[in-house]
């Protein structure tokens, strides 16, 4: 990631971290003891992203805060069905269809690795909950992304896990495949 786009990403981090904190549970969650975790797997996830989107998504996050909305409050609210549907934005569904199958395809090609995380239900659930929080302006950008992907005929998952592999200290994501595969 180049020094902009890692400081964009950077201040995404500190958003999503704070407000990931103040979700409030019933009792607390063994996800928030592995934040560092989560700010790899979120890190990927922005790595594949254009700079612009990862700018609108920040506007998302700075604008929530302005207001006292907690977007990570709505989401998990959204994933457990607490609430009705935050956005009915068309692109959620076109999104999340492209990265569930994408999401098939490295479970499939990468079944070591995906071994101990979400089903193919859950991540969809996850991810459409994830996308009602985005602005218009912000699925817009992702659904740009996703496109030139799909266009230049790459998968946005692999390349998020091939980004967790380099930073784990692997050459890439088929060299942690084998390494997970042996174990």
């Amino acid at each position: 990631m180049d020094k902009g786009k890692n400081s964009v990403v950077h201040k995404i981090l500190d958003l999503e971290v704070d407000m990931f904190r103040r979700v409030p549970t019933g009792e607390e969650p063994s996800c928030r003891a592995h934040l560092d975790d989560m700010k790899l797997h979120r890190r990927g996830q922005f790595a594949t992203w254009s700079l612009e989107t990862c700018r609108s998504y920040l506007q998302d996050l700075e604008r929530a805060e302005e207001r006292g909305i907690n977007l990570m409050t709505i989401k998990y609210a959204r994933m457990d069905n607490l609430i009705p549907p935050y956005s009915e934005n068309s692109l959620i569904a076109e999104i999340a269809d492209t990265f569930t199958t994408w999401q098939r395809e490295i479970l499939d090609k990468y079944p070591n690795i995906m071994r101990g995380g979400r089903d193919i239900e859950g991540f969809s659930v996850y991810l459409r909950a994830e996308l009602e929080t985005y602005s218009d302006e912000t699925l817009e950008l992702l659904h740009r992304d996703v496109e030139k992907f799909k266009q230049e005929g790459r998968n946005m998952s692999i390349q998020v896990y091939d980004y967790l592999a380099q930073q784990s200290g692997y050459e890439s994501i088929d060299e942690l495949e084998a390494v997970v595969r042996k174990e």
